[in-house]
């Protein structure tokens, strides 16, 4: 208790971000071979990860012995190259989640505001009570982001908004035009951070040109990640997209070894394997159809998503999660977000999906009688 009291009441408060359960721990609680368990909780790739960036990280270990690139030069460059901006607006993180929290620590406060949606990624309020911010959460409109609501939600202390494009847990997608007005409506003083961690997975045009909109609107930061589509989520390598003047605010708080050099290494990489990446478009949105048709058939609703997993409402949802993982599928409750009567599943491997869909239809018959 005295150490307690030693941090402040903002870090006091936070209710730690709960990841999905690791296969391993699964094992260990229920006495599972861990090679027969299906995990559907993370957002992963199924494909793992793609030929490039496998062959770049064992070309990368023989250097280990060094530290990284303190200012990731070579990934840089080819995010520029990429979205073609110059490598002073590219900022890069331990992951999205870092980049998001870099932001943060760089521009919020004791006495600042910050906004999010309901049913929101949990990240953003967590890094904006590590700041001693205020969160303002916004009410969600079917299931996404309200956008009238936010800019009404706007005040003079109001520092940042944080957006999820397609949003997790949800897997909603903003309409491109209204996402345009949305952010052109937001006063300049304040940043709008666009989280954009699965757009890989929609079609082209579909989510908007969110860095083309950066070149008109300073106060936009795009962040993304290669955790996902590109299926190098062990590496922890994110990175934003920014004006050069937060750029090179962020990158000041920035630690100067965030990534790593295997990480910095598969992603420039992954950036070239436009086969990968389309294979993983394929798969999950193959994967989508069989699992929503699935969950039609046994007369459960879902929320439509756009990302790589779907959201699904049950009764009795915490039993039914109960059940798949002592029969060795892990999913993801979202009770942490106050959504009790639902379960968010993960595209998988079709056959990993036929896995979950055999489980889950169990239950509910286990539980219905």
């Amino acid at each position: 208790m005295l150490y307690a009291t030693l941090a402040p009441e903002s870090i006091r408060a936070i209710a730690p971000y709960q990841p999905g359960k690791p296969i391993s721990e699964l094992a260990r609680e229920m006495d599972l071979d861990e090679a027969s368990i299906v995990k559907l909780a993370s957002n992963e790739n199924p494909l793992g990860m793609g030929p490039q960036a496998q062959a770049a990280l064992q070309a990368a270990v023989a250097d280990l012995a060094r530290y990284p690139d303190g200012n990731g030069f070579a990934l840089k460059q080819a995010l520029a190259s990429r979205f073609k901006v110059a490598p002073q607006q590219v900022i890069l993180g331990n992951g999205s989640n870092d980049v998001l929290e870099l932001v943060a620590r760089t521009f919020l406060g004791a006495g600042d505001e910050a906004i999010y949606s309901e049913f929101a990624f949990a990240v953003y309020p967590l890094v904006t009570q590590v700041t001693g911010a205020t969160g303002v959460e916004v009410p969600a409109k079917a299931w996404g982001h309200d956008l009238a609501a936010m800019r009404a939600a706007i005040t003079e202390k109001t520092k940042m908004i944080f957006i999820a494009n397609p949003n997790n847990p949800t897997g909603t997608l903003l309409p491109a035009d209204e996402l345009y007005q949305f952010i052109a409506s937001v006063p300049k003083e304040v940043l709008v951070v666009l989280d954009e961690a699965y757009t890989e997975y929609l079609a082209e045009g579909e989510g908007g040109d969110s860095v083309e909109w950066s070149r008109e609107f300073q106060n936009l930061i795009v962040s993304r990640t290669f955790s996902k589509a590109y299926g190098l989520a062990g590496l922890r390598v994110g990175f934003a997209i920014s004006n050069s003047e937060v750029a090179d605010l962020v990158n000041r708080v920035r630690q100067p070894f965030n990534v790593n050099s295997l990480a910095q290494a598969a992603a420039v990489a992954a950036l070239q394997d436009e086969a990968f990446l389309q294979e993983s478009r394929r798969v999950n949105d193959e994967g989508m159809q069989q699992i929503t048709a699935a969950l039609t058939e046994m007369g459960l609703s879902f929320i439509p998503s756009r990302a790589n997993f779907v959201t699904f409402h049950c009764d009795q949802a915490a039993q039914i999660n109960d059940y798949l993982l002592h029969h060795g599928v892990i999913v993801r409750p979202l009770a942490g977000y106050r959504m009790p009567n639902s379960l968010r599943v993960s595209i998988g491997l079709a056959e990993e999906n036929a896995r979950f869909i055999t489980v889950l239809r169990d239950a509910l018959q286990h539980y219905a009688g």
